[in-house]
């Protein structure tokens, strides 16, 4: 495999702002480790500092989803190499954010054509300083494949069926699902570590991720594993159970609201004690359940 050559600019989205490469490259990455983790015969995530990677791999070569910060790009490419000789022919974006997206450019320059949603295209265009004028850089750190509804791909033995969620955790949110071999990648929707995020932003929506739970219900069974965007992968009894806990939240918010409790009180009764355990910042959910709430 041919040794990369980072280019002198790029950008990276991290939460609602977008930063140069430069930030990033600032902080140091060295002790990052990238470690693969088998899913199946041709199937692995990469654990890193940013999103969990998918990794297809087989004759058609690789097919990542997501590719984590620009500066990891190198350790991403040293440890694909250690489960094959194909090169880097795909990458899907889950999302907008830059432990997702930061690598693009990097991929692009290796020759991989960069997949996602049309808002997820759409956003990353419009942080640039010149929409109208994009760079050698930022045009090929952009998704040059968008998708509205769905699209499927057809690679290394397996059918991989990509939808879009509706606005969720952002409003460019899909779910990546290998249906052969069952397993789920679900961005940031899903996560095993914190609570829900949601990007208002970027159009999210707590109400949208719970939606978007019902869906991996209503297309998966007791055999299939998700891969979150961030923790571990999981059963579907553990996105079922998540679902039912973010329900009862809500619902105790709901309660409080019609009762005439301001968000302050909301809070300090605690209404997330059982779960804090967990995850943390119960509070900062609380206020993105109680805002939704009120809009309803």
């Amino acid at each position: 495999m041919n040794r990369i050559k980072f280019p002198k600019r790029s950008i990276v989205l991290t939460g609602l702002i977008l930063f140069p490469l430069t930030l990033f490259a600032q902080q140091d990455m060295s002790s990052v480790e990238i470690v693969p983790h088998q899913l199946t015969d041709n199937l692995y995530y990469l654990e890193g500092q940013g999103g969990n990677i998918g990794v297809s791999i087989g004759e058609d070569g690789v097919f990542l989803v997501d590719d984590q910060f620009a500066p990891l790009s190198r350790k991403i490419l040293d440890a694909i190499a250690t489960l094959t000789d194909q090169p880097v022919r795909y990458v899907f974006n889950t999302h907008i954010h830059g432990d997702h997206v930061g690598g693009n450019l990097n991929m692009a320059r290796q020759g991989a054509v960069i997949f996602a949603h049309e808002n997820v295209r759409s956003r990353l265009t419009a942080g640039f300083d010149n929409p109208d004028m994009l760079t050698e850089d930022e045009r090929l750190s952009l998704p040059v494949v968008t998708f509205l509804e769905s699209m499927d791909f057809h690679l290394n033995g397996d059918d991989i069926h990509v939808f879009y969620n509706g606005p969720g955790h952002t409003d460019g949110d899909a779910f990546v699902y290998f249906r052969k071999a069952n397993i789920i990648h679900t961005g940031d929707v899903f996560r095993t570590v914190a609570y829900p995020r949601v990007d208002t932003g970027n159009n999210g929506s707590f109400h949208g991720i719970m939606a978007s739970y019902q869906k991996l219900l209503d297309i998966s069974n007791a055999e299939t594993r998700f891969l979150p965007g961030h923790g571990v992968v999981s059963t579907r009894a553990d996105v079922e159970e998540q679902l039912g806990i973010f329900v009862t939240i809500r619902n105790r918010v709901r309660s409080a609201i019609a009762s005439g409790m301001s968000l302050p009180q909301i809070q300090a009764s605690n209404f997330t004690a059982e779960y804090d355990d967990r995850w943390s910042d119960g509070d900062a959910f609380v206020a993105v359940v109680y805002s939704e709430l009120l809009q309803m």
